[in-house]
């Protein structure tokens, strides 16, 4: 088989078109889909990668035949030695077999039943604030995220102090995934700072899980609970996963089952900021739906301006801006012929700005899903087929929570204006965070309620990093898809 025949950008060996990948990525990817047909060819590194461009495709690789694609080998890598054997990189009966186990911690009626942990988490979020204040609401979102998901999941209570420390030691993490052509040539067990940095965080994260696995040993196991962390010490006690294995998981889920809400949530309050029409009439339902109270499951699904906000916030920036699978075998894609071990790249930023499938694809339009009809898979912001994202449904209500309940209370203003700087890692991340001010809101049913009950938490509205939104594990040291 060859593929001398797929058009693409050339690059140079032995880097291929890394160098223009790492400076901007979603450029590059909208460049490389305006470009070139239905699939394009490229070296991105030593790789040899082909970027699917149609949601036939994307729909084959990650759907109907992908029992032919892996996880591919750079991904394992770079992962695996803080996720082991995680959800996150396992493959074949592994996978089935740790997918089942973790599946009753993400059952429907499960997941309705944390309503009120978002819900306590979230009014506690915005008890902190106060009128006029200026946040960095990525860091806001993500610390109670991580509170949520911790206890939702865990069984415990994370402290303001861990959640920050969780967060620093998780950013080198995202980090080892910024597109960097020094990483074609440099190996990750050369001692540079950049690796000791990592290796530094993986040791700090596999104590702070190993800590609230103790905690959660001495609180007590029922029979009945079915939090993640339950699940797998039962499962443990039956002979079906070992210690490590047990690890890997909750690395997995504390790593993977925050970062999507909270920069969906981050994304949203940009949006917003700029669409003072539309966030009026989310105020409106809010305000009618809920009547000041706080939300429900069953009211979240009453919601359809917000729902539709959040799924437009995901098509203009999914968290996860792109996926790669590896070939396993000699396979046909578009028409071509594809060697195994190839790369396949299914971009969610490229295809949910393409204008074959959305009108005026840039522009922020919540009601364009009042009537959608872009074909399936040119949306994919959870993935798709077997290993879509395990909690979505934990993000579809946990996303909503948070956001009526801010919503109820706060207007967002972004400090800065102008296009929005975005930072790729693992995902998509704002550069520098994403600085807001809080308006306190004077209508609606709790408008007689401002300014009561705030509170002032000294380092609560810090970033959980420096100044520019990065973190060093050397500072953290000192701090208290599956």
């Amino acid at each position: 088989m060859t593929d001398h025949v797929v058009p693409g950008p050339n690059g140079v060996p032995p880097v291929g078109v890394l160098p223009r990948y790492a400076r901007d990525p979603f450029a590059f990817m909208e460049q490389v889909r305006d470009g070139y047909g239905d699939l394009a060819a490229f070296d991105l590194g030593p790789n040899r990668t082909y970027m699917a461009l149609t949601p036939d495709s994307i729909e084959r690789v990650l759907v109907s035949e992908a029992d032919s694609f892996s996880k591919p080998d750079f991904q394992t890598d770079a992962l695996g030695q803080l996720l082991g054997e995680g959800l996150l990189l396992s493959e074949g009966d592994l996978w089935r077999e740790r997918r089942s186990m973790a599946g009753p911690a993400f059952a429907p009626d499960r997941i309705a039943s944390l309503a009120p942990v978002m819900v306590d988490r979230a009014t506690a979020m915005v008890d902190r604030w106060n009128d006029g204040d200026v946040r960095n609401i990525e860091w806001e979102m993500t610390r109670t995220t991580l509170e949520i998901i911790v206890e939702a999941m865990f069984g415990v209570d994370l402290p303001v102090g861990l959640a920050k420390k969780t967060a620093h030691l998780l950013e080198p993490v995202g980090q080892r995934f910024e597109p960097d052509p020094r990483r074609a040539v440099i190996p990750d067990w050369l001692p540079t700072r950049e690796n000791r940095q990592f290796e530094r965080s993986i040791a700090k994260l596999e104590e702070v899980v190993d800590d609230l696995v103790r905690r959660r040993r001495r609180s007590g196991i029922d029979p009945d609970d079915q939090d993640l962390l339950a699940l797998l010490l039962q499962a443990k006690a039956a002979g079906a996963i070992d210690e490590q294995g047990i690890r890997d998981e909750l690395l997995t889920m504390l790593l993977a089952g925050h970062d999507t809400t909270a920069l969906v949530l981050t994304y949203t309050w940009a949006l917003l900021s700029d669409a003072p029409e539309v966030e009026r009439r989310l105020h409106a339902e809010v305000d009618e739906v809920l009547g000041g109270e706080v939300p429900t499951a069953t009211q979240i699904r009453q919601l359809p301006t917000l729902r539709n906000v959040l799924r437009e916030s995901m098509r203009l920036y999914p968290p996860v801006y792109v996926m790669f699978r590896q070939a396993d075998t000699d396979v046909s894609l578009a028409g071509y012929d594809i060697d195994a071990d190839s790369l396949i790249m299914c971009s969610q930023w490229a295809s949910h700005r393409d204008p074959r499938y959305f009108d005026d694809p840039t522009a922020f339009d919540p009601d364009r899903w009042l009537d959608p009809d872009h074909p399936t898979y040119a949306y994919f912001p959870f993935g798709a087929g077997p290993r879509s994202c395990i909690g979505k449904g934990f993000t579809m209500l946990e996303a909503p929570i948070l956001a009526a309940i801010i919503a109820q209370r706060f207007t967002l203003r972004r400090v800065d204006d102008g296009p929005i700087e975005l930072r790729s890692s693992l995902t998509v991340h704002p550069e520098g965070g994403m600085e807001m001010r809080l308006e306190r809101r004077t209508d609606g049913p709790l408008a007689s309620s401002r300014g009561e009950g705030a509170v002032t938490e000294p380092d609560a509205g810090e970033a959980a990093g420096s100044s520019d939104g990065r973190t060093d594990a050397d500072e953290s040291e000192a701090t208290a898809d599956d």
